[in-house]
């Protein structure tokens, strides 16, 4: 008899976990989801749908990003279909995106979300586009109806800010003469054997740390936007340092170029590069002609000490970006271990 009691005390405590652990036996209401973060939500209702379309910014600089979330809520007896977000998008590029899954709320509604990650590709007024949610009722597929939303308007500004007019070059400082000091024959050698050892050593503990790291890739587009956004980082132009600047802007092109066609531009002058772009078929007639014009000027600013307008700024840094994102491709691959243990030394030597 005791060994029967122990028995049916078993079998009810494994039926209370199996009860406890069943995912689908419990709604999520949806009321724990933070929507707080998202600055614009517009609600739009047709029959048994409801829709929110949330956006969590409507001015940005033209290295940020836009978190947009579409959020569908429709009764169990229909169907919905969601928009294409990547068909109806023209005046921003989707870097990313993600399904949140599907969940009941507390009407019995299906609700679907999905999120997603814009970036701009200019400075400007823009608008994030209509979207078009289709449904229908489960039993009667071929009768479809539609609900669509409204557009919203985004701003764009541009990496110069408010200080646009107090622009200025930096003239070139005089010739210095460096002073003459004494010759310690014995010092310079030993001073020399020690600096010698210094990259000798360097070299060795660096091979074994390649050897022992694993390679890691980065599509070349990433590595181009990382360095467009360091050198915006950087406020080069607020510092009036135009040259700096443009030096910056034509080599992160240049090597982006190199990256993704396979074409040496970095190491070669403008005259030389311009010949080999002329010869090859991998950029189009008007990406060639775009180019020249841009290396061009980035030469009249760097060696005749020319002086762009604010306007001439921003389009030559929304040219290099404009480029990168048409003729960005998940093939070309660029090797940034490197870069990567650099960082990590870092991040070891300030711990």
């Amino acid at each position: 008899m005791s060994l029967s009691r122990r028995t049916i005390w078993l079998a009810l405590l494994v039926f209370a976990g199996v009860i406890a652990l069943c995912p689908g036996c419990r709604k999520d209401s949806g009321t724990d989801r933070d929507h707080a973060a998202f600055e614009v939500d517009k609600v739009y209702e047709r029959g048994p749908v409801t829709v929110h379309v949330r956006l969590d910014k409507t001015s940005i600089t033209i290295v940020q990003t836009l978190l947009l979330q579409l959020e569908a809520a429709v009764q169990p007896e229909y169907e919905m279909q969601m928009p294409k977000v990547d068909e109806a998008l023209k005046d921003f590029g989707l870097v990313d995106w993600s399904n949140l899954g599907r969940r009941l709320d507390a009407n019995d509604n299906v609700v679907t979300t999905y999120e997603y990650r814009l970036e701009p590709f200019l400075s400007g007024q823009y608008e994030i586009p209509a979207f078009t949610f289709v449904f229908h009722d489960a039993n009667e597929p071929d009768a479809t109806h539609e609900l669509s939303s409204e557009p919203i308007p985004v701003e764009v500004t541009s990496l110069l800010g408010e200080d646009r007019a107090k622009l200025v070059i930096n003239d070139i400082e005089g010739v210095v003469d460096v002073p003459k000091k004494a010759s310690w024959r014995l010092v310079w050698v030993v001073a020399g054997v020690c600096l010698a050892s210094v990259p000798l050593g360097w070299w060795l503990l660096r091979k074994k740390w390649v050897r022992a790291a694993r390679r890691v890739f980065q599509p070349a587009h990433e590595v181009a936007y990382a360095r467009l956004r360091a050198l915006v980082a950087e406020d080069l132009v607020a510092a009036g340092r135009l040259k700096g600047f443009y030096e910056r802007l034509s080599g992160i092109l240049r090597h982006y170029i190199e990256d993704r066609f396979d074409l040496h531009a970095p190491e070669r002058t403008t005259e030389e590069f311009l010949v080999e772009l002329g010869r090859t078929a991998l950029l189009a007639e008007p990406d060639k002609a775009v180019l020249g014009e841009f290396l061009t000027h980035c030469d009249l600013v760097k060696f005749a000490r020319h002086a762009p307008t604010n306007e001439q700024i921003q389009r030559s840094f929304d040219l290099v970006k404009d480029f990168i994102e048409r003729t960005k491709s998940q093939v070309s691959y660029v090797d940034v271990t490197e870069q990567v243990q650099a960082e990590q030394r870092v991040e070891v030597e300030v711990a």
